[in-house]
């Protein structure tokens, strides 16, 4: 398996990598609004196929090529680090219901009720990073929540499931 890089002034990057199955697949990533240009040759040059990704696509299929959980409307990825082998984190985004609608982050005591925490909210595309106790959730805001699995379903059970 070989795996290149060659710079493409003006355009971008191009990455090349020939599988051990003898396919070629060649990625140009573009600098100017970030989308990719994917290409696969099958090894014996007969089929070949070409599709061109957005940034958001782009990193889709990333996700999915380096094992993150995707689900159709929320997404979740695990992440174990080399160090603390014996732990792993979960990343998760969740999409809130009248549940929590009105309510602040502060009167929820979700960190001590579930052992998760809220670092992000996003609502009618505007992100906010580590919410503020005060923070007042609206039905439909969607929430980055970060913990152990155990800690997630706890979330669960207590905030998304009516």
């Amino acid at each position: 398996m070989t795996f290149t890089s060659k710079d493409l002034p003006g355009v971008g990057t191009k990455y090349e990598m020939d599988t051990e199955s003898g396919d070629r697949i060649m990625m140009v990533y573009m600098e100017k609004g970030g989308g990719v240009q994917l290409y696969v040759e099958s090894g014996d040059g007969i089929e070949s196929a070409s599709a061109r990704l957005t940034p958001f696509e782009s990193r889709r299929i990333g996700n999915v090529l380096t094992g993150a959980v995707l689900e159709a409307d929320e997404e979740e990825i695990s992440v174990v680090f080399s160090a603390l082998s014996d732990l792993s984190i979960k990343v998760h985004t969740y999409h809130l219901n009248e549940r929590v609608d009105g309510k602040r982050l502060l009167d929820l005591q979700i960190r001590s009720k579930t052992g998760a925490t809220v670092v992000a909210v996003s609502r009618r595309g505007e992100s906010q990073v580590n919410p503020p106790a005060d923070f007042v959730f609206l039905k439909g805001d969607s929430v980055l929540v970060i913990g152990e699995s155990e800690q997630l379903k706890r979330f669960e059970e207590e905030f998304i499931k009516p």
